[in-house]
Formats: structure tokens, sequence, C-alpha cells
């Protein structure tokens, strides 16, 4: 069954439910939304008023994450599972996580609408911890849908002292719940997430959408270099063992390794602490923090040892020590082989050639892959800018990515996919 789709109308539809989705913040300034505040709950009430509309029966599991489904074949059977989330960055822009929840609600109901009757249900779901803004978690919903939980980070506090579990009891949730959250892998197909590129290459390429092929494995180093405080004045500078140029040369080090990697290698040192921190003193201690993402792990992971090697190089030649420690680690998740084909195919039917990129950011899919096969559909978003009230993905690019979302969805009448990640077969 061929269904009629009306690109500008879904794109216009997915234009003003961004815009009211996004003026629910905590600041009248900007757009700041994080994980089980009361902006989190207005925004996801307002989302299953809209699963409610698009004739989705709406629920809720114990870590907020909204769920509306559509089981045409009844409720035991197998389920495509669609999603994003509703949390934001602190000062976000509008699209990132949001446009992926509303595209998957105007594509089941228009799904809903025609009449078609798969053999497998939609759940479309809204999660709320994909950034980690708020706690020292991340991916805590995808993560509970997926079975995988870490009970442990029920502990962590955000900024105020508050505590994740307490968060979740103000929330009216219940932790002991979690475990309920988990979907039963066998009755589980697929998640699929269209999402913002976050990067220039679409535009670039003049194409509105992409088919992602993996997502960036990733690892955060702390780097502690230790030197010796002296006066600025009289200590010469050949008998110094000042630790801020050590720091900066090991941070010029992580960007020469990730230029010369060839696997789309992006690596940012993005926060630096200089002790004692005063005009006139030499630094003695500085903190630095490395962010080192690839689309493959063996490539990351050799990064990872040549700067290491590199930084006891750079600290023995100066004079200073160093240390490093790993506190964040990530595996590449490669998408789905026969999802990637099969969006493709979908883009390919509305007249668009999809590039092959892989995802520098981190999604729900990484949790997700743990649970079933994921796929993702990259949407162009103007000047690469995410994470900034600039972002914008035009009505006319949010349309065709509904629309290829139906077309996805109406071809996948087979609950068995046929090749594994990075083309392997099942």
């Amino acid at each position: 069954m061929r269904i009629p789709v009306d690109i500008a109308a879904l794109g216009s539809r997915a234009a003003a439910m961004i815009e009211e989705l996004g003026a629910i913040s905590a600041s009248p300034d900007n757009l700041t939304r994080l994980f089980l505040t009361p902006e989190h709950r207005r925004a996801a009430d307002l989302v299953a008023r809209w699963m409610s509309e698009a004739g989705l029966v709406v629920d809720e599991d114990a870590l907020g994450t909204v769920r509306g489904g559509w089981h045409p074949a009844g409720p035991d059977a197998p389920r495509l599972l669609i999603g994003s989330h509703i949390d934001t960055v602190v000062n976000a822009g509008k699209y990132d996580g949001a446009m992926g929840v509303i595209l998957g609600i105007l594509a089941v109901a228009e799904i809903a609408r025609a009449g078609l009757a798969p053999s497998y249900g939609i759940d479309v779901l809204a999660f709320g911890d994909e950034e980690g803004t708020r706690f020292p978690t991340t991916l805590s919903s995808s993560a509970a849908a997926a079975g995988i939980f870490p009970p442990a980070s029920l502990a962590g506090v955000d900024g105020d002292g508050v505590s994740l579990r307490e968060a979740l009891l103000a929330y009216g949730k219940n932790p002991d719940d979690i475990p309920s959250a988990a979907y039963d892998p066998s009755k589980v197909i697929a998640y699929v997430e269209a999402h913002i590129e976050q990067g220039p290459v679409l535009e670039a390429e003049g194409e509105p959408l992409g088919v992602v092929t993996a997502i960036a494995g990733a690892s955060r180093l702390s780097v502690t270099v230790t030197g010796e405080a002296g006066h600025a004045g009289t200590v010469p500078m050949r008998m110094r063992h000042d630790a801020l140029p050590g720091a900066a040369e090991m941070a010029l080090e992580v960007e020469r390794i990730a230029r010369a990697d060839r696997h789309g290698m992006v690596a940012t040192v993005g926060r630096m602490h200089v002790e004692p921190g005063s005009v006139n003193v030499i630094p003695s201690r500085v903190v630095f923090t490395v962010d080192l993402r690839s689309g493959s792990d063996d490539s990351r992971r050799e990064a990872l040892t040549r700067f290491e090697r590199e930084a006891h190089r750079i600290a023995d030649r100066r004079g200073l020590g160093v240390v490093i420690s790993a506190f964040h680690e990530v595996a590449t998740v490669p998408c789905y082989r026969d999802l990637q084909l099969r969006l493709r195919n979908a883009a390919a039917d509305l007249g668009h050639r999809t590039p092959s990129l892989a995802s520098g950011a981190g999604h729900d899919g990484q949790a997700m892959s743990k649970l079933c096969p994921v796929g993702m559909l990259f949407v162009r978003c103007r000047g690469g800018i995410s994470h900034n009230p600039a972002e914008y993905t035009s009505p006319e690019d949010m349309g065709l990515a509904a629309a290829a979302l139906i077309r996805f969805i109406e071809r996948f009448q087979l609950p068995q996919l046929d090749g594994g990640p990075n083309g392997a077969q099942t």
C-alpha cells in the first residue's frame, strides 16, 4: 500500500509543534529543559497529548519516557520503536531530539489514518535523559528501555545536591519500578531515530537527508599536569617547570592525532583549569579534559595509546609530571545494514540521494543497540549548528524526513531483518 504524503503539510505541522514544545523552558530568555524538572513534566504532557490526538495509546515508564503505542496486530505482536529525546542542554536549540519525537508521531499518525495493517506494532518514544545535563548520567531513559539501567546511577546528584532517586520520586515515579521499563528483546524488531545532523556535511552536499552508518565511540580523559610554581618575574625561562605550556603542547598533540586519522576522528580539549591562577605566578598545576571520538574503536584506542605516550614524552622533556585517567568510555555502535538500506530506499522513493554519515554525537541508539538493531536518519540543519539557539531545520526538510519515515514504515512488512551490523548477514 502506497500512502499519499503531503510534504509541505507535514513540514508545516512539524514546525508548529517544534515552536510549541520549544516554548517550554526553565528560562524566559533561552531554552533549557532538564531531565525530571517541572519543564520536563510539561513537555512530556504536551507530547502525550499529541500522541493521544494521533490515535496512539499513551503510557509513561518509571524513567519518565513517554510511549505512544499503535498496535494493529495486537499487544503481543513484535514492535518497531521510533523515538528520540525531549530534554535539552542549557541554552539549547529547539530541534535536537524534539524533532525526532515529533516526526515519529506525525509518521505513525499518517500510517494509522491510512488504514495500514502490518503484522507488527509501533511505539513512539520520548526519552528524557539523552543530554546528561542535570545528573552525572546519560542515556538513563533509553538504558531503562533497553534493560541495561545501572542502579548505581540513582545515587548521582545534580548541582543542587538532589539525587536521581530523589528526583524520580519528586516526579511521581518509583525507582523500584525501573526494571519493568525494559522491553522484551524477543518482542522488539528495531529502533529507528530521525535526528538533525548537528554537523555541516548534508548542507555542503546539498542533500536534506542522510543515512547514519555508525554512532561514534567516545573516550573522555582527565589530564593532570604538575610543575612548580614560581615568581613570574624572577625565574629564568630555561629553569622553569611551567605546567601550562606543557599542557598546551599536549592539547596540540591531541589535535594533530585527530587530524591525521582516516576514520573521521574528532578531538576536543573543552576544559582547562590552571593553578594557582595568578597573573604573576608560574602555573604549578593544570587539569584539562580530552574528548576523543571516532567511527572506529581500533582507531580510537590507537589514538589514546599514542596520546598517552606523547604526553609523557612532553612531560619528561619539560620536567613535569602527568597523570591521565579515563572517566567515560562508549564503544562505537554500528547501524544495522538492513535498516540503512531501507531508510535509503525510502528517501530514494522521494527523489533524494542520501549520503552515508557517521554520527560524532551520542544518541539514545547507543543504549538501544543493547536491545535491538538500530538505524538513524539524519536531517540537514542550517550551518551545522546545534546545542545553540541558532539551531534550525527547515519545514521542507522536516516534511521530507517525515515522509521518508512513512515510506520506511509502509515497506517494513517483515519483522525479520536481513543484514547485520557492518554488513554481516544474520
